[in-house]
């Protein structure tokens, strides 16, 4: 439960982004005071409730206080008077109007040199875009990740609801505890700079490793193509989500004998003939329920999913069982039904930290801190350290592919001691990611070992060990370990770390204060909690693909390239262990569901259906009070982003239209004409190239940005300044989602091999002499490799 010290949080803000970090810090019990000004803010954010209740100010501003503390001429003496004693201050307005106000993050830090300042924008400070909104389409089509959502052939995609604005959020929640952490060591302040465009970016890491590796840009691909897809059922639609392994279960599934033919079992011919066998399989499905289907496939060990709205979200069992959604018969439902409290619940676990849903402020004049306090709390004493806020803290690392390997790599960045491990039978399967059987092959008879390029963007800085969990010297190495260690990470399926002696009841009767977190699927507990994913299984059991798509309705996820739903996860499992680490909670089981943190992104949709029975709709790039938002095609076969948040926008975009008697038309009129208005601009952007064309569309005021692909990403600039992502060992490696004014996060050039630190960290952290080192070697226990090998050529191959 939460029960450190009460941080003091200043929030001034106008968009989601600034909103979800505030109520990260609300949700957890810390007091934290919206300065709010005449703009009502997330309160003219839709859905709304047929009574006009905003939603989303419901969910995200739950829990919080509110000043009216913001005038034309600037902040009152009243909103001043808080800044003295806060500990952090979120800021999400572009740098014009918080400069108008006296909000210049580096002032700030002069005038109150312990407060952490978090800036969340758009597209960061300093550049030619600041001004740009803070739009999620424009972010993700100049970060890149637009150009990987969507169909082949068609316009780029936003993800449904807002997507980016939450995980910038997260990210900010996560800045600004990383600055709180720091502070101790010096008792100075920091400034975080979180821009959405570069969380977009850190995201789509995958999209710079594919263009190291093939030379192309990966784009969007043909929702008809490939082993994965989403198929048509009885009453909607079901991912089909298999390892080539898993083909016997398939089978089995399917039950039809064609699938039966031999040559079938092998994965080349299936590519090369899908008209042999695709075709029975969509036949099958259409004929059945989506979710019998998914519960069928699961039974088999096989991670389908199926495409759920926010009808089932709000209906299902596991989500019920775990208090993420009320059951039918709460208080806490009616609290939802008339808006006026989040209908989700914790992105953290119901059991793991305490969370408050309560409802969304109302405006105050006079709003003081609830605990005055003149002496520092006895966890903000300062400490001895290095400049990095993390180092000293020792993890144990059992995460891999991308959402447990991603939260530790985030660990290390900031100064953790980071021990991964693996063996050679249960290796990081980013270890061979992409890599043919026929290449690692070519590299075990060369006697090395291959790692993909998509192995350092989650692993580098890391210390890797080699010990096999079957034996019982091996779990006693583990559990050494554990004694030595603050922090445990894991993201195997539930089950798992029981029959391999890792579990956290196991490893805290050594270490008591351990704080352990588990990243499964649906959380440790629950009818479904067992069940098999993926990243693109989440995409549908979530919610998230029922709001994915273009305006034909189909459903669709961010794709295996992406894996929109584990980066998130990794940004939220970070900020969750620096908050305990903050806190000083020790002894704290953190049961983090993947799927209920994807969920917790669309709890505005979830109160919409509680509320007046709104249940999901795929509107393509169009969202609630924004329009024109959409991709326009360019002269060029590129594509240009386009999104008017104000009616300034709208009105800049009519004369660039060459339509000044729609200039002062209210929003309703666009809304009802956008149809028209998405042909007119159409018809201007395929005259022009992109680049031009959004720079002129930018001159005229109309908020437009490029949308970029990974290739361009490589030749922009701010992404390199940024260390968005760095080169290292030649190939380009994930590198931060945000920056500070005092300090960078280490840079670490290489991956570890496997096992490439036994021998250090058995010596280091077991006190194990080289003989008994040596003998545990010989018998298989531990594995000692020598340097990492990047793939490309091996060493001495003709």
């Amino acid at each position: 439960m939460t029960t450190g010290r009460t941080l003091r949080v200043l929030e001034i803000s106008s968009t989601l982004a600034g909103a979800v970090c505030g109520r990260l810090f609300a949700g957890l019990g810390h007091d934290v005071i919206l300065i709010e000004g005449a703009d009502p803010g997330l309160r003219a954010s839709g859905p709304f409730t047929s009574e006009g209740v905003s939603l989303t100010d419901a969910a995200l501003n739950a829990d919080k206080r509110c000043l009216a503390g913001i005038t034309a001429s600037g902040l009152t003496d009243a909103a001043w008077a808080l800044f003295d004693r806060a500990d952090v201050l979120v800021l999400d307005l572009v740098p014009s109007r918080a400069d108008a106000l006296g909000l210049d993050p580096d002032h700030l830090r002069q005038r109150f040199p312990g407060l952490v300042v978090v800036s969340v924008t758009g597209f960061g400070r300093g550049t030619e875009l600041s001004e740009l909104p803070s739009d999620c389409l424009l972010a993700e089509s100049y970060g890149g990740l637009a150009t990987m959502i969507g169909q082949a052939g068609r316009r780029p995609l936003s993800l449904g609801g807002h997507q980016v604005a939450y995980c910038a959020g997260v990210t900010a929640f996560l800045a600004a505890l990383l600055g709180l952490m720091r502070r101790r060591r010096d008792r100075s302040g920091d400034v975080a700079d979180v821009a959405l465009c570069d969380v977009a970016a850190y995201m789509d890491w995958k999209s710079d490793v594919s263009l190291f590796m093939t030379g192309r840009s990966p784009e969007r691909t043909a929702a008809g193509e490939g082993d994965w897809r989403l198929l048509q059922c009885r009453d909607g639609w079901v991912g089909m989500i298999y390892l080539p392994r898993h083909w016997p279960a398939v089978v089995e599934l399917v039950g039809d004998d064609a699938l039966r033919a031999p040559d079938l079992a092998d994965d080349r011919v299936r590519a090369s003939r899908p008209d042999r066998w695709w075709p029975v399989v969509e036949r099958w499905a259409a004929a059945l329920p989506a979710e019998e289907i998914y519960r069928r496939a699961q039974e088999l060990g096989l991670p389908f999913g199926w495409v759920v709205r926010m009808s089932d979200v709000v209906a299902s069992e596991q989500l019920q069982d775990r208090g993420f959604v009320p059951a039918t018969d709460s208080a806490w439902r009616k609290l939802a039904a008339v808006g006026a409290a989040p209908a989700a619940g914790s992105p953290f676990g119901g059991r793991s930290l305490a969370w408050r849903s309560g409802a969304a402020p109302s405006r105050s004049t006079t709003v003081s801190w609830h605990r005055e306090e003149t002496e520092p709390a006895a966890g903000d004493q300062a400490v001895a350290g290095g400049d990095l806020p993390l180092q000293g803290v020792v993890v144990l690392d059992f995460g891999t592919i991308t959402a447990g390997a991603a939260v530790t790599r985030l660990l290390a960045d900031h100064g953790a001691t980071i021990i991964k491990v693996e063996s050679a039978e249960r290796a990081d399967t980013f270890r061979t990611w992409k890599l043919s059987p026929a290449e690692v092959d070519r590299w075990a008879d060369a006697g090395q070992r291959v790692t993909s390029p998509y192995f350092p963007s989650n692993n580098v800085g890391k210390q890797d060990v080699a010990i096999d969990l079957k034996t019982p010297e091996g779990r006693e190495l583990v559990r050494r370990l554990a004694r030595r260690c603050q922090v445990v990470v894991e993201n195997f399926r539930v089950g798992v770390t029981t029959r391999l002696g890792i579990d956290e009841p196991t490893l805290r009767a050594e270490n008591p204060h351990l704080i352990y977190l588990s990243l499964s699927s649906q959380g440790q507990h629950g009818p479904e909690s067992r069940f098999r994913s993926f990243g693109s299984t989440l995409d549908l059991l979530s919610g998230l693909a029922s709001f994915t798509g273009y305006e034909d309705g189909r459903p669709l996820w961010s794709s295996y390239e992406v894996n929109y739903p584990d980066q998130l996860v990794s940004l939220l499992g970070a900020a969750a262990l620096v908050y305990c680490l903050h806190q000083q909670l020790t002894g704290v089981h953190l049961d983090v569901s993947q799927r209920e943190v994807v969920s917790w992104t669309l709890g505005p949709e979830i109160a919409n259906y509680l509320c007046d029975g709104q249940d999901s709709s795929v509107t393509g790039n169009r969202r609630h009070g924004v329009t024109p938002r959409d991709t326009y095609p360019t002269r060029d076969r590129a594509w240009v982003a386009v999104a008017c948040v104000t009616d300034a926008d709208r009105s800049a975009l009519a004369g660039w239209l060459g339509r000044p008697d729609v200039a002062d038309r209210d929003q309703q009129w666009w809304i009802a004409h956008a149809d028209e208005i998405d042909a007119a601009i159409r018809r201007r952007t395929t005259a022009s190239d992109r680049d031009e064309l959004a720079a002129g569309l930018r001159i005229a005021g109309v908020p437009a940005v490029p949308v970029l692909t990974a290739a361009d990403r490589a030749t922009a600039a701010r992404f390199a300044d940024r260390q968005v992502v760095f080169e290292a060992a030649g190939s380009p490696v994930k590198g931060f989602p945000m920056t500070f004014a005092d300090y960078r996060p280490a840079v670490h050039m290489s991956a570890p091999a496997l096992g490439e630190h036994t021998r250090d960290v058995l010596r280091e952290f077991c006190d194990l002499t080289e003989v008994e080192i040596e003998r545990l070697r010989s018998r298989g226990v531990v594995d000692c490799a020598a340097t990492p090998v990047s793939s490309g050529r091996p060493q001495g191959a003709d």
